[in-house]
């Protein structure tokens, strides 16, 4: 049987999961685990040597980790359709941008989480930021309607990036100067998946 390691506050997990609700697919357990860049669970250690969530343990097979590689086989073998062919070059993209700003966002977290204040490095921190605000200027520029369309783990990914900005980081004001993203946000968050699997 499988199971899907991770900590609900994850964004990435919370990809995976969402992913999981608006699929249907309701075999696969969930399994808290606590992850850190310190040294989180050794159970987690053993499945996924990173020690990385979410990671997908199988039966008949090697654990699968990332994110984006356990959302992929999930869709492949339920057949779900949340890369559709069509538009697979698009929903990728749009995919890696919400992990890339999910990533500087926990980069973010784990800086001043982890380390003194008084050894925060400001212009890294700076940094990450920038690309979480330019990735919120270009999904407000030209990503608009394909997250409008019909869904995908593209919409799935943004959505879960946008919330945990909201979780850890509300007051840089993601929403200021994105209108459009924000009126899709409120709507899309609203979704069951969304709601079930809030931190």
């Amino acid at each position: 049987m499988m199971k899907l390691l991770g900590s609900p506050a994850s964004p990435f997990v919370r990809k995976a999961r969402v992913m999981m609700i608006e699929a249907g697919i309701e075999d696969v357990p969930f399994a808290e685990v606590t992850a850190s860049p310190l040294g989180g669970e050794e159970s987690l250690n053993a499945a996924n040597p990173l020690g990385k969530i979410p990671a997908l343990t199988r039966d008949d097979g090697p654990t699968i980790y990332d994110s984006r590689v356990v959302t992929r086989f999930l869709d492949a073998r339920y057949q779900a359709g949340l890369y559709p062919p069509t538009r697979v070059w698009e929903t990728l993209t749009l995919e890696a941008t919400a992990d890339g700003m999910m990533d500087a966002a926990v980069n973010i977290t784990y800086e001043k989480r982890h380390r003194p204040e008084d050894i925060w490095f400001a212009p890294w921190l700076d940094g990450q930021w920038a690309k979480i605000a330019r990735s919120l200027d270009a999904l407000e520029r030209q990503w608009m309607s394909h997250l409008s369309g019909p869904l995908d783990m593209g919409q799935i990914a943004v959505a879960c990036a946008l919330a945990y900005l909201d979780l850890r980081h509300d007051d840089k004001g993601w929403r200021n100067g994105h209108p459009a993203l924000a009126d899709w946000f409120a709507r899309f968050n609203a979704r069951p998946s969304m709601v079930d699997t809030a931190p």
